[in-house]
């Protein structure tokens, strides 16, 4: 593994993050409310499939029990 001093280091480090593309205001906040929707479509989701279990087992103990 090659070693290279501080400088160069540094240098490098400057021209790989002149290579990052940065997104937009509008591309930040616009996959962010997707984030928070997804999450709430998810929440709800698994909270329904929890009632219906919920209401499975109840109805099956309720018959054995």
């Amino acid at each position: 593994m090659a070693s290279t001093n501080p400088i160069q280091f540094i240098q490098q480090v400057r021209a790989e993050v002149s290579k990052v593309v940065w997104p937009t205001r509008r591309e930040v906040l616009l996959t962010t409310v997707m984030v928070f929707i997804m999450a709430a479509l998810t929440a709800v989701f698994f909270a329904l499939v929890d009632l219906a279990i919920r209401g499975g087992l109840q109805a099956i103990l309720g018959a054995f029990g």
